[in-house]
């Protein structure tokens, strides 16, 4: 029994409440248990300076942050230096929602997704990943109801979720007690579709078989489809 009491296979409860702010085009409080990430999506016309002038499409960035109060002691805010640990979850979080979406079809418009972590638990970036498409395709679909897009440039939805070895046994959606004492930590992106956009699988003690890395695939792909559902 885990610490929560849940068995191996089970995610926590995931909750999207939808237009959680005002003035956002698409926005979400996306909560995996106790972990609780505020994800908004905004967008500007016109495409990055860094973009070549006669490439007509479009671009999708990321940004992460963990709030002070987020954590069990106070956090500082990142205000001139981003931390290797905030680069790489943003980075991730732009790439796997940019494997969604056909940027060609944006047209010449930069989309930004804002994920705020209002409380901690563990699996904050896969949440940001799941609230950021929420929030994405709501987006979307104003501009579409605006006339500022003809079609959905959506390819298909996207998921994520956490997993790992924790006293030889495989589990999914570490919460922070989990997480903080694993053996092999992973960070899973697939599409509805089931293919992978992001297979993060790290051993932090023992190396692990072919096998266990079999068994996170398959727990979650079938913890994502569960997600996906909820969208």
């Amino acid at each position: 029994m885990r610490v929560d009491g849940r068995d191996n296979t089970q995610i926590r409860n995931v909750k999207f409440t939808r237009n959680y702010i005002k003035h956002a085009k698409g926005s979400v409080l996306v909560e995996f248990g106790d972990t609780k990430v505020l994800v908004c999506a905004s967008v500007e016309e016109g495409k990055p300076k860094w973009m070549p002038k006669d490439e007509k499409s479009g671009w999708l960035t990321a940004e992460y942050s963990l709030l002070p109060a987020s954590t069990n002691t106070r956090c500082q805010r990142e205000r001139t230096k981003l931390s290797g640990r905030t680069q790489e979850i943003q980075r991730l979080i732009g790439r796997s929602l940019r494997a969604c979406i056909d940027l060609e079809k944006l047209g010449e418009r930069t989309i930004t997704i804002d994920a705020d972590v209002l409380q901690a638990d563990g699996g904050t970036r896969v949440a940001s990943i799941c609230g950021g498409f929420v929030a994405l395709s709501d987006l979307i679909k104003n501009l579409i109801s605006d006339g500022l897009l003809l079609e959905n440039p959506i390819i298909e939805p996207i998921g994520a979720i956490s997993a790992g070895i924790c006293d030889g046994e495989t589990m999914v959606d570490l919460c922070y007690a989990e997480d903080s004492q694993a053996q092999v930590d992973s960070n899973i992106v697939l599409t509805k579709s089931g293919k992978i956009i992001e297979f993060q699988t790290t051993a932090e003690g023992d190396p692990f078989t072919k096998e266990q890395m079999d068994e996170i695939f398959y727990l979650a792909k079938k913890s994502i489809s569960k997600i996906i559902e909820l969208y």
